[in-house]
């Protein structure tokens, strides 16, 4: 049977879990997951994670936080001061919106406080500094 390489077109089911169990992402019910190994589309850990598995394969790859989604960081949280806000400019405490880095390119921002003068918001990744831990099996290379 053929085992995965690097190059190749794979499809897998995975379920995407903190280490305390807490399930982040998901196939389950869906259509599987489809990428190039080594393309650089998914997490280096897993893409490295299913080289030499064969179709029906199930593994368990755990990535730290540094080869996942980063270490959190407090540089990525900021203050907006609410007088460069556009009117009317409100949003909740958790919420998440898409703002635009001064060269343009669009980062995803969460609202984690407010003061009078300004909102404090996060641009970490939300599984930033989590170890993650996916159960994976491989469906086949495509």
């Amino acid at each position: 049977m053929a085992k995965v390489k690097e190059g190749d077109t794979i499809s897998i089911h995975y379920t995407g879990k903190l280490e305390d169990g807490t399930v982040f992402d998901s196939s389950e019910g869906g259509a599987p997951l489809e990428f190039k190994v080594g393309g650089g589309e998914f997490l280096k850990g897993l893409e490295d994670g299913v080289i030499g598995m064969e179709a029906g394969d199930e593994k368990t790859i755990r990535i730290p936080a540094e080869e996942g989604y980063g270490i959190y960081t407090e540089e990525k949280v900021f203050k907006f001061g609410r007088d460069r806000a556009p009117e009317n400019f409100d949003h909740e405490i958790g919420q998440q919106l898409q703002m635009y880095r001064a060269d343009g390119m669009p980062i995803t921002v969460k609202v984690t406080g407010k003061t009078e003068k300004a909102f404090i918001m996060d641009c970490n990744h939300p599984l930033a500094g989590k170890n993650l831990v996916f159960d994976i099996k491989l469906v086949e290379i495509v």
